[in-house]
Order: structure tokens, then sequence, then C-alpha cells
């Protein structure tokens, strides 16, 4: 069984319900090892709920859910060592001093080191990996928010888990924190074998950082794959516009650098103003979005007047 094939985590009809509001309705999905998945969704949608389940935080209302083979619900100590968590917020142990805590927490993990559960981070080492050497002595309410950010992930994989759940990881970082963040991501996904799982709400993050993005909405899971792989099935033509003879038109075209190449073939310099926009993630996400809560897509302001189409097949402006 290679890398890819190996399943970590498989959930199939998860259901989850407040009093009479069903939050999640019929969520399935399922990751393999070393996949850096990401679910998408916009705030309310059931991504944080759909992760505290998985966590073994939370009782789901119905569904089977497996995580590393084992039912979260009913996870022993063995099996959370192998699961790290980095949740959306962390404010304990604010007196601690840095380094004090992350080998406070190691000895726990060394208590379940064996041949399936990885021996934790040596603190140093760690502190090294996360980008808070110089930090090492400071007491944990010092640091600034991405330092905090970073400390958060260092206790989330001191016991080097096989799998990473990351819970909006870079809500309220500046500019900066975000992208030295999303550096310290990719390294752990390449070079400590971690299958890693965040959710956000940011398109860009998303894109940046994962192999794999499910759209949670509605309850459920309504698209997942790549971020090209979304686009081409949702949306799949780029949109095409330019000038000629003092008209503007606009066209969605599959193929749009042969319909550019035809343009200026048929009528050369005569053309101007040409731009192509290419189908994003954020168009996929909307579309999508829109779908699945029966949103109505709206028709554009500078499309409402719009004319017939000329003999290139665009439409006039």
């Amino acid at each position: 069984m290679t890398t890819h094939e190996r399943v970590v985590l498989d959930v199939e009809g998860l259901r989850m319900r407040y009093g009479t509001t069903e939050v999640l309705k019929d969520v399935n999905l399922r990751v393999h090892h070393g996949e850096v998945v990401c679910l998408l969704g916009p705030n309310g949608a059931g991504k944080t709920t759909t992760l505290e389940i998985l966590e073994g935080f939370r009782m789901r209302s119905a569904g089977r859910v497996e995580v590393l083979g084992t039912d979260p619900a009913h996870g022993g100590d063995d099996w959370r060592a192998r699961v790290g968590v980095v949740l959306q917020s962390w404010r304990d142990h604010g007196r601690w001093r840095v380094r004090e805590l992350l080998a406070h927490l190691g000895i726990y993990y060394a208590e379940y080191s064996t041949a399936q559960i990885r021996r934790p981070w040596d603190p140093d080492e760690l502190l090294a990996a996360v980008g808070l050497t110089a930090q090492a002595d400071k007491k944990v309410r010092m640091l600034s928010g991405g330092q905090r950010r970073r400390l958060d992930v260092a206790v989330g994989i001191v016991g080097r888990p096989e799998l990473l759940f990351l819970d909006e990881p870079t809500a309220g970082l500046d500019p900066v924190a975000r992208r030295e963040f999303h550096d310290l991501v990719e390294r752990l996904a390449d070079e400590q074998d971690t299958t890693i799982v965040l959710t956000t709400h940011d398109l860009h993050e998303a894109q940046k950082l994962t192999n794999r993005i499910m759209i949670l909405s509605g309850g459920r899971i309504i698209a997942d794959g790549t971020a090209e792989e979304l686009a081409e099935r949702i949306v799949g033509e780029d949109e095409v516009r330019w000038s000629h003879d003092g008209q503007s038109y606009v066209r969605s075209v599959p193929e749009s650098t042969k319909f550019a190449f035809e343009l200026f073939r048929k009528h050369g310099e005569s053309i101007t103003d040409l731009e192509i926009r290419k189908t994003t993630l954020e168009d996929t996400y909307l579309s999508l979005v829109r779908q699945s809560t029966g949103e109505q897509e709206t028709v554009p302001e500078d499309a409402a007047g719009a004319a017939s189409a000329d003999s290139e097949g665009g439409t006039v402006r």
C-alpha cells in the first residue's frame, strides 16, 4: 500500500444537530496519508463543528467516523497521542516560559512512544522548527500574535502527530505573520510526514497551502478537488473582453488563447483593450455556495444594458 493509498480519515453520513437545528446534514469525506486538505466554507457552515467531532471533542448525532482507524468518540490516550490539534484560540499557561511548557508537554507523549507512535520532539529542536528559539525563555503572555500562533503549532505537534488539525490557523494574524505561518505549515507537510486538515474561509490560503479543497456549505460537502479541478468543473470558461471599431465586447470561451489569436488574425491592430480573465477559485467558491444555499446569481450592473451579439459572438457593451 503506497503512502497516499492509506486512509487516515474516513467519514460517511455525518450529522450534527443542536436542538432542532441541523448543522451537518450528510457529510462524507476521506483523507489519505500525506495529504494537506482544506475544509473551506463561509462562517457558520459547520467547519469547526466538523473538526471537533473528528478530534473527539464533540459527540455527533449520527454517521460513521474513523480517524486513524478509530472512532474518535471512543479514542483512548494512545490514539490521542497520534493526533495534533491547533484550536482557533488558546490562551492557557500565560505564566509558563516557552521552552518549559514544551518540555513539560513532551513528557506525556513520551509515555506513549511506540513503533506506531513517534517519539516527541526535543524542545530545542521543536523551537527551531517553529522559529521560536529566540523566545525560548520568554513567558507565553509576552509573545506577539504571530509568535503565539507558532507556539500553538508547537503545542499541537510536540508529540510528532501523524495527523494535525488546524482550525482557522491564521485568523487575526497580520500579513507578515500569516506568510511566516504558511511557510511553517508547508515545512511540516514536506519534512515531518504529517497529514494536515485545516479549516479556513480565506480562499488564497486554501489555494496556497493545500493539495485538495473540500467546500462545506448547507451542511454537506458540495465540492472536492484541487483548485484547478473545481474551477474547470463548475465554470470551465474564461472571460475575454476587447474593443473593436469603438465598440466593447465580452465573451465566455473555453479556449481563450485560441479565441484571442483568431481575433487578431481577423482584425489585426484594430483590436484594442484585450483582456482575458481566467476562472478563479473565488468564482468557483461563490458559484457553489450560491447553488447550495439556493441563492440566485446576481447580474452585474454593467450587463444590464447589454445588446445583441456581434459577428464574433461577443456581447456588445
